[in-house]
């Protein structure tokens, strides 16, 4: 049996009714259209004065002409305690929206009527519509229930015009009440009947047209005489009419003199109507699946998550749900220490009011609060250093106070990660009201949540206006609802669960089919990271084709990542759609799968190759991955004569030259064509040009620079990084690593300069002539960040790591205390400080370095 609710009442949980945790403040309420005491056609609003027991949404308000709830707007000066002649007004009121929805329900239960009757003739003729049986089953105690509910309203109404204090209603609810045992047949017989009549329609076309069309009177006063509404949904007003009964005994007890003769009556009319609520209770499963539309059909919730909105030009963290008719944008309410978690909904938009907008279409969007990239990259360093150190506490005795300081430091830190890091906007607009806008971290997540909403609106909607407690309800139904129930953070999750792979997965993208027409192709490659998916890799576009076969390979770096996914793009250009500034090209997104990354498949040696399937189209591709442990090591290459793991100085020398001819030539071609190219140095080339480029300068043949200049930019900028990571030993050395982590720890500015810059001039001579012209073309390439998009420390986030890292013997004398994985994690955040103190500094000139035994800046 549920629990009683905080006035005593206990909740109804049968059929579609039950609902948890329910409150009926409604204060920090921003309803859709309805803010400031105003719903969405302007008129004022107020919510019932009393706490309330949990009910069933249809039944919160008096009902308007169509049969759907709408509020009672009492004045102000009414909304006066129980004693006295305001509180025998506010009676009035209440009474009289009673009586107007008691209209409509007849009405309803008369529209019910109407077809029994002729059903009910011709099932004894030679040509029945239904059988007797079934007519009795399907309407079973409808005309009981409407005898009684005529005789109340005959009864009650003369007392609501002739109104006075001396008036007593009392008897009349109490008779009510004790017909409820009426109501539990029908109840009883709910499911049968709606089952019955859902066989009986697909079996009988005229049963169908008569079930799905009946026509139900307006209120007397109304101007619109009739409603259409199916026979399901009038089945089901019954059942919302008993707790709508239940409610208003509180609200009249409320607005009740102790001493007036009513009281004891409307006292005994809700200790009978509680009882009856309990035995019902008793007898029902409490669980629930669903909630309940106005129209009284099934409300489901078919996705929920956590997405960050944009309110008020700052960014907040939303659980997003969308139900069969609405979207439901709320907040989690923070509460006492035992108490379960709520929501408080912030807005809401009907589906079939919901368009969505694009920045054409909105006038003025919100501006977005962007921070810079290299802060995001800071952040994850910062996590990655933390959940080392969470793992070293674990093993330490005594620790587990520290790791939870530690856990929860993350979670701050996780958690303005995910805040901050999404940027591709999510447009929705209320047709009658506001427009809304989100921020997502993909395009995989903006079109889930388009595609799960147009499919919904191609359902026969209509719109709905939740009264305050309808939507305070719906609200509080959602903490039981919710498929998604934690913030996506590392710190949230048990630690059986798996951690996601760290290292480098390498994706070969082979072809697609499936397509109806020839189209401009693509894919792209997203893998989540830090709770949130980021855009890896896109490979070329595969032309006028149904079957497009690109193979091409891509090596993504992964951050405790547990998913791959694959988007496929028509890549087209839509003038209507053109954005006059930067001449945008409008991609469409034909296809979107998801694979899970399993350990035990990837990490084998061999490629694993897979089939994604995405709306009819299959994309097949194949990947392996390199844990980080292994990325660490470097193997030399048993070729001397080329240049990939080849030593740096054994290069110079054979080329007699200062600088590597890999580097001036990538660092050339960077410069002449990639340096505006958004993300340079960070978007992933295809691996196979990368490995094709490797083998020209391996062999040093004569086409390097016509194929230099027909390659794909990223492609070179990937080479080059590749040459840097396949060096025997880093560029900065192993035996100078540990020097450089002290040096760039230390906390004096004049100290730490001497340091660095001694350090430099230890470095061997070709190390030394190959870093300072790299450092100068890095420093040209954060030049034009505004363009590409890659600052300094973009930059040093790329490369330090590469350049800098620490050797196999330090990673063996490490390994008994921790795992390379971790020395990785708890040294990037030093490697990246080491290059961006570099990349920050004035110019370094190789002449001037030499000479100075001892390097004093003028800054210092």
């Amino acid at each position: 049996m549920e629990p009683l609710s905080a006035r005593g009442l206990p909740r109804l949980s049968w059929i579609d009714t039950l609902y948890s945790n329910f409150n009926y403040n409604t204060d920090g309420y921003e309803g859709d259209g309805a803010e400031d005491g105003k719903s969405q056609d302007g008129s004022e609003t107020l919510p019932f004065i009393d706490e309330s027991p949990t009910m069933s949404p249809q039944l919160c308000a008096p009902q308007g002409p169509d049969g759907e709830a709408v509020s009672p707007t009492p004045p102000e000066s009414l909304l006066a305690g129980g004693d006295g002649e305001k509180g025998l007004e506010m009676k009035k009121l209440v009474l009289s929206g009673f009586l107007a929805s008691e209209e409509i329900y007849i009405n309803q239960l008369e529209a019910l009527l109407l077809p029994m009757r002729p059903l009910k003739a011709t099932a004894t003729s030679s040509q029945p519509v239904l059988t007797i049986q079934q007519v009795e089953t399907i309407f079973y105690k409808i005309q009981d229930i409407f005898e009684i509910h005529k005789e109340f309203y005959d009864a009650l109404l003369p007392n609501i015009q002739q109104w006075d204090e001396k008036v007593t209603v009392g008897h009349l609810f109490q008779k009510l009440a004790s017909q409820l045992g009426v109501y539990k047949a029908f109840v009883d017989n709910y499911k049968v009947a709606l089952e019955t009549a859902e066989k009986c329609s697909q079996a009988n076309l005229q049963f169908h047209q008569i079930s799905e069309n009946l026509k139900v009177k307006g209120p007397k006063d109304s101007k619109d005489c009739t409603t259409h509404v199916s026979m399901e949904a009038l089945l089901y007003k019954p059942i919302d009419r008993v707790t709508r009964s239940t409610l208003v005994l509180h609200d009249l007890l409320k607005h009740t003199p102790k001493d007036h003769p009513d009281f004891p009556l409307l006292q005994d009319a809700l200790r009978i109507s509680q009882n009856f609520l309990s035995s019902i209770n008793e007898e029902i499963d409490p669980r629930r699946t669903a909630v309940t539309t106005p129209k009284g059909e099934a409300r489901q919730l078919v996705k929920d998550g956590f997405l960050v909105e944009v309110s008020e030009s700052s960014r907040k963290l939303r659980h997003v749900f969308l139900f069969t008719d609405l979207l439901l944008c709320a907040k989690m309410k923070k509460t006492s220490v035992g108490r379960h978690q709520q929501y408080e909904c912030k807005w809401y938009i009907p589906l079939a009011d919901l368009t969505f907008q694009t920045l054409d279409d909105s006038d003025s969007s919100p501006s977005i609060q962007v921070v810079p990239e290299h802060e995001i990259e800071e952040m994850k360093i910062k996590i990655s250093v933390l959940k080392s150190e969470i793992q070293k506490e674990k093993k330490a005795p005594k620790g587990q106070s520290r790791v939870d300081r530690l856990r929860k430091k993350m979670n701050e830190q996780e958690s303005w990660l995910l805040l901050h890091s999404p940027t591709i906007p999510f447009r929705v607009h209320n047709k009658h009201g506001k427009s809304y806008q989100f921020l997502l971290s993909s395009d995989y997540e903006r079109s889930d949540w388009r595609e799960s909403i147009q499919k919904l609106q191609k359902k026969d909607l209509q719109t709905c206006l939740l009264s305050p407690v309808e939507l305070q309800v719906l609200t509080s139904s959602c903490f039981k609802l919710r498929t998604v129930h934690n913030i996506p953070v590392t710190s949230n999750k048990d630690d059986e669960e798996t951690p996601g792979l760290y290292g480098f997965l390498h994706v070969i993208v082979h072809s697609a089919k499936g397509f109806k027409d020839s189209a401009n192709l693509y894919c792209t490659l997203e893998v989540d990271s830090y709770g949130y998916f980021v855009s890896k890799a896109k490979t070329r576009v595969f032309r006028d084709t149904m079957e497009p076969h690109w193979n091409e390979e891509f090596e993504i770096e992964l951050e405790g990542s547990q998913f791959l996914r694959i988007l496929c793009y028509e890549n087209c250009y839509d003038k209507s759609l053109l954005n006059k500034d930067d001449n945008e090209i409008v991609d469409k997104i034909m296809g979107k799968g998801q694979v899970q990354l399993d350990p035990q498949t990837v990490q084998s040696k061999n490629w694993h190759m897979d089939v994604i399937e995405m709306n009819g189209i299959k994309v097949e591709f194949s990947m392996k991955f390199t844990s980080r442990d292994l990325s660490l090591k470097r193997t030399p290459s048993k070729k001397q004569s080329g240049v990939f793991g080849v030593k740096i100085n054994v290069v110079t020398k054979r080329e007699r030259s200062k600088v590597p001819y890999i580097v001036r030539q990538c660092i050339e071609e960077v410069e002449k064509r990639g340096i505006d190219e958004v993300g340079i140095y960070r978007i992933s080339g295809v691996a196979t040009d990368i490995q094709a480029l490797k083998v020209v300068f391996d062999t040093n043949t004569k086409d390097i620079l016509v194929m230099l200049s027909d390659m794909d930019i990223n492609a070179i900028a990937g080479t080059l990084k590749l040459y840097f990571r396949e060096l025997p030993e880093p560029l900065l050395t192993d035996r100078l690593y540990p020097a450089f982590m002290e040096g760039i720890a230390l906390s004096d500015p004049a100290a730490k300069e001497n340091c660095m810059m001694h350090l430099l001039r230890t470095l061997p001579d070709p190390n030394l002539m190959t870093f300072l012209p790299l450092l100068d073309h890095l420093k040209r390439v954060a030049e034009k960040e505004p363009v590409n998009k890659m600052s300094l420390h973009n930059l040093a986030t790329v490369f330090g790591p590469t350049l800098l890292r620490p050797s196999e013997s330090e990673i063996a004398k490490a390994q008994h205390i921790t795992s390379a994985s971790d020395i990785w994690s708890h040294d990037v955040m030093a490697q990246v400080q080491v290059l961006l103190y570099y990349l920050q500094h004035p110019p370094i000139s190789f002449a001037e370095l030499k000479r100075n035994t001892l390097y004093y800046s003028t800054d210092v």
